[in-house]
């Protein structure tokens, strides 16, 4: 029993060296192997055509995400490098950083059209943009300068997007530029058309007609909501409709806030415009209409701005009023006399159209009292103005 395991045991023991050894000896002579293939992308000169080496297995078109970069200057490197043309590596990069600062200047720079409630624009926001503006300008020219140096030039592409009316602030400013496009080709339609118009007009003659002018804008405004959310298509007709623009000159020196001009525009923007509809009508029937929308349109106002601010918005529609006012801020006179002022013009002017209506006045005797109400005017401005103004008055503009 003893002697079959030992035999057993040698016989394992003889195959396990022979196994070693035949490792041994093929570790002292290794076997051939296949060259192995390193894939390497081609050398290429331009985006569409890779230019091939001695073998190439997996040629690859290079696109812009390869080239693009958030850093322009290894954007300019990019495409310096691929060989594209100095010309159209300004290009690009110069409708670019245009792009850029144009989307910036959107929503950076303060535009005074956004306070489209106003009849005049605040002096000190026309200031600030004006600054803003040429500081944005300023840092897109050295941005410009630095990437391609001191001779690069183009047209300012920044300028083209102001051909139309400005598309900025915090509605319009954010538009796509799908949405953008499509607002600008319906602006030029209707600025093709409007010069249409007015060419017409003009061989003929004769203004244009209110009528055409508000079926234009409608046209215009019915396309608009087409691309434009409730919300901006009001702040683009707040901004630059013509009811809106007649309603800031009707507002001027009323100094409305937003939200009466909005709640204003909103209550008389149809009636408005049924009114530019019968603007040339002279039947009977349109004449009563517009009557109607006329007094209609008084019942709105009064009823939108409350007894006292209405009031106030009829004291702006007076003439006398709106003469007085230049006047006053002419010489300087203070906000408190302001009122007492006109109500001296008021009274003279009054006076004035009495006496020359009185068929029982003889033509001296209208003279010689239109004389004395002359310096009973001047002298009630004398102690209301005070010395100061009052020279400055008889000076500028001497009461009528």
């Amino acid at each position: 029993m003893r002697t079959r395991w030992l035999v057993v045991w040698l016989t394992v023991s003889a195959l396990l060296n022979a196994l070693l050894l035949l490792a041994w000896i093929a570790e002292l002579n290794p076997v051939p192997t296949s060259p192995r293939i390193v894939f390497r992308p081609p050398t290429v000169t331009n985006l569409f055509r890779p230019v091939r080496t001695n073998l190439v297995f997996a040629p690859r078109l290079l696109t812009w995400q390869d080239i693009e970069s958030a850093d322009y200057a290894t954007y300019v490197g990019n495409l310096r490098a691929i060989g594209c043309p100095e010309p159209t590596v300004r290009d690009i990069i110069v409708a670019d950083v245009n792009a850029l600062f144009a989307r910036r200047s959107a929503v950076e720079v303060p535009d005074p059209v956004h306070q489209w409630w106003r009849s005049e624009p605040d002096p000190d926001l026309v200031a600030r943009a004006t600054t803003n503006r040429a500081e944005l300008d300023t840092e897109r020219r050295n941005l410009l300068t630095f990437l391609l140096g001191s001779g690069w030039e183009t047209a300012d592409l920044t300028q083209a997007d102001r051909q139309g009316n400005p598309l900025d602030g915090e509605l319009l400013g954010t538009l796509s530029d799908e949405t953008r496009n499509a607002v600008r080709q319906i602006e030029h339609r209707n600025r093709d058309q409007l010069d249409a118009l007015l060419r017409t007009a003009r061989d003929e003659g004769k203004e244009p007609s209110p009528t055409d002018l508000a079926r234009l804008e409608r046209q215009t405004r019915d396309e608009l909501a087409k691309v434009l959310s409730p919300a901006q298509l009001e702040e683009y007709v707040l901004r630059y409709s013509l009811g809106a623009t007649q309603l800031r000159k009707q507002l001027r020196g009323f100094e409305a806030t937003p939200e009466e001009f909005r709640q204003v525009f909103r209550a008389t923007d149809a009636i408005d415009r049924q009114l530019l509809d019968l603007a040339v009508a002279t039947d009977a029937a349109s004449l009563q209409h517009r009557t109607q929308l006329e007094q209609q349109r008084e019942q709105v106002l009064e009823k939108e701005l409350g007894p006292g601010r209405y009031a106030n918005y009829l004291l702006n529609q007076d003439p006398v009023f709106q003469e007085t006012r230049k006047t006053a801020q002419r010489v300087g006179v203070s906000a408190e006399k302001l009122i007492p002022f006109y109500r001296v013009n008021q009274v003279a002017q009054e006076e004035r159209q009495r006496v020359l209506a009185d068929t029982n006045l003889s033509p001296e005797e209208q003279t010689r009292e239109l004389a004395d109400l002359y310096e009973q005017q001047l002298a009630t401005l004398r102690t209301l103005l005070g010395e100061e103004a009052f020279q400055k008055l008889q000076t500028t503009n001497p009461p009528p």
